[in-house]
């Protein structure tokens, strides 16, 4: 068995996300239409309504979110969090961290999405987005993404073919430091069960008397802007 790792289940990242609550240049009120190229998403909605849009292999999509609603896309799905009021949720994200190291594309106009910099300059927010900045900063580069977001609707098929492509050849230069993080993170976590499994086949249940108990008494971090509203954080791993 590998040295102690204390990560929550299956290497995953919890958040809570209270969702934007101002409208983008189109009338809809809501977050930052973006991509994961790696990281399946989910929710968990704990208050008020509103719905996901999505823009994947199915075309367009609009799925209503209330209370009590789980709903989860895979990677390559852009979407977009619609805000009808109140909307709050519980996040759950793939792969110990990696939407944070740069998993995430937004859906800036080509032009934008072709040149590095100026990507990096239209999604950079004041301080990383700490708690208590400017959310207008947040505002900005919602209203890009969605002009982009807009252009991806109308462009059917070939237009998000050539965002996806476009995203990867942005983040190629992360994918090194990438496959390391899972490696340390959500691959660690499956190896582990790989090797309770061998354990429980030669009736070696020593593992189990090493078992841990963890808990996060609070955010580490409340109120960060996030792509699609204000971030409660917790640490992705003990």
């Amino acid at each position: 068995m590998s040295e102690r790792f204390a990560a929550l289940p299956g290497g995953i990242g919890v958040s809570r996300l209270r969702v934007y609550d101002t409208a983008a240049p189109d009338g809809v009120v809501g977050g930052t239409p973006h991509v994961h190229l790696c990281c399946t998403e989910g929710y968990v909605v704990t208050g008020g309504e509103g719905a996901v849009q999505t823009l994947g292999s199915e075309g367009f999509r609009e799925t209503p979110l209330r209370a009590g609603t789980v709903v989860w896309f895979e990677p390559g799905t852009v979407h977009r969090l619609v805000n009808g009021g109140g909307l709050s949720i519980v996040v759950l994200m793939q792969n110990s961290g990696l939407p944070e190291a740069g998993d995430a594309v937004l859906t800036f106009p080509p032009e934008v999405l072709a040149d590095p910099e100026a990507y990096a300059e239209a999604a950079a927010l004041p301080d990383g987005g700490a708690p208590g900045v400017d959310v207008r900063s947040a505002y900005r580069r919602r209203d890009l993404a969605v002009t982009g977001f807009q252009a991806l609707r109308a462009g059917g098929p070939a237009a998000l073919a050539a965002f996806h492509a476009a995203a990867v050849a942005l983040r190629r230069p992360l994918l090194t430091a990438w496959r390391r993080r899972w490696a340390d993170g959500a691959g660690r976590a499956a190896a582990d069960t790989g090797a309770q499994l061998d354990a429980l086949e030669r009736d070696d249940s020593g593992y189990l008397g090493e078992a841990g108990v963890y808990a996060v008494d609070a955010p580490v971090e409340r109120g960060r802007l996030g792509m699609c509203g204000l971030l409660d954080t917790y640490p992705a791993a003990g």
